[in-house]
């Protein structure tokens, strides 16, 4: 990776796409995907698996990520590996090109359904590097642009590199959200058969708040036994108790959950009052550290992968979990009204709360996996056992 003395280089032959980060760092590589060029911050994951459900989380909106696997997009795209319909990831950045697609779920190449979808591919790049500086410096904003003829104006794009705001105080929640309420119908997938429908019997009711939410989640929900209906993240209180809940979900979600907390966080802490069952999940988790009178913070480099383990500590059983986020809430600020129940072994960062005397718990991380290890589905059956 260049650095920003380097960054002076003349463009490498063939050069047909570069990341210019905020410090006047520039990289060079070969673009793919859409053309054009789209600023955010630079992360990286680790997994091995699921760059297609990765690209389309939206707690990934206004990020560019960096797969530390080498090998993306060789299995090719499909429909079923969707996480969501909206905003997810604004680009990505890869070790290898990427080669024709060898799978037989394969409907198509990885490069034309980035196109399709409006995000940029950066590949020929040392992600190990860029991984280490992100690691020492923490994740920068950036721009990363792609042009078939190599013609980039390189001033132009570190300007916008370093105009650009950045994740902390910005809501996103509420762009990636649905705008209508939904009524759940599906259910997790099987091989040679694709995703259930959910059994239209008496099941407890999930109103589940949209903050940016992965569809494995809701699925997940009803193979747990619920019906689950989704909602927008401005739904106001008094809508939410028209849908008569059993218990209420908080969704992932982007962005800085102080500022999604400005109007979440009110809805959160009367749905307590009534003692209504409440689960969150990342940004959902966040925000009910919110509204319990905890604090969150953004972090230094976040945590992203499918690799990450996790303490439980009511038994000091280790699960090993899906994660993507940025911010976290600070175990230092937890009133003694909140029990912490996970921690990370990585850093010891907080990964789940409940609060005492009521019915009402999150994690930080994925227990829905997609991609990433099933070790903590048991947290969505804990959840619909609450409800009946």
């Amino acid at each position: 990776m260049a650095d920003a003395a380097s960054s002076l280089a003349p463009k490498p032959e063939g050069a047909t796409g570069v990341l210019v980060l905020s410090d006047g760092s520039v990289v060079w590589g070969r673009g793919f995907g859409a053309t054009g060029e789209a600023v955010g911050e630079v992360c990286f994951n680790t997994s091995m698996t699921g760059y297609q459900e990765v690209m389309t989380d939206p707690s990934y909106a206004g990020q560019i990520v960096t797969f530390t696997f080498p090998h993306i997009g060789n299995v090719g795209v499909n429909e079923e590996d969707l996480e969501s319909k909206v905003e997810g990831a604004v680009g990505c950045i890869v070790r290898e090109d990427v080669t024709l697609a060898s799978n037989f779920r394969s409907h198509g190449e990885f490069g034309d359904w980035l196109a399709g979808k409006g995000k940029i591919g950066l590949a020929g790049i040392d992600t190990r590097a860029l991984t280490r500086r992100i690691r020492l410096s923490g994740a920068p904003n950036a721009v990363i642009a792609h042009d078939p003829k190599g013609a980039f104006d390189i001033p132009a794009l570190l300007k916008k590199a370093q105009e650009w705001p950045g994740l902390e105080g910005m809501d996103l929640a509420k762009i990636v959200s649905r705008r209508a309420k939904e009524d759940w119908e599906g259910s997790t997938w099987t091989l040679g058969k694709g995703y259930g429908r959910s059994p239209h019997d008496a099941r407890p009711h999930v109103v589940a708040i949209d903050y940016g939410a992965k569809d494995n989640i809701f699925r997940n929900l009803v193979k747990a036994g619920a019906r689950v209906t989704v909602v927008p993240a401005e739904t106001p209180l008094d809508k939410i108790l028209e849908l008569s809940p059993d218990g209420v979900f908080l969704s992932n979600g982007p962005g800085d959950p102080a500022a999604t907390g400005a109007y979440a966080v009110p809805v959160i802490q009367a749905l307590l009052e009534r003692d209504i069952p409440i689960f969150g999940i990342c940004l959902g988790h966040q925000m009910l550290g919110l509204a319990a009178g905890a604090k969150t913070a953004k972090m230094f480099q976040g945590h992203r992968g499918a690799n990450h383990p996790v303490k439980r500590m009511e038994d000091g059983v280790v699960e090993i979990t899906s994660m993507n986020h940025g911010f976290a809430v600070d175990n230092t600020t937890l009133p003694d009204s909140v029990e912490q129940t996970h921690v990370s072994l990585f850093d010891g960062s907080n990964c789940g709360i409940a609060i005492k005397g009521k019915r009402a718990f999150g994690v930080q991380y994925h227990p829905e996996a997609s991609p990433g290890p099933q070790d903590s589905f048991y947290l969505f059956e804990k959840f619909v056992d609450m409800l009946v």
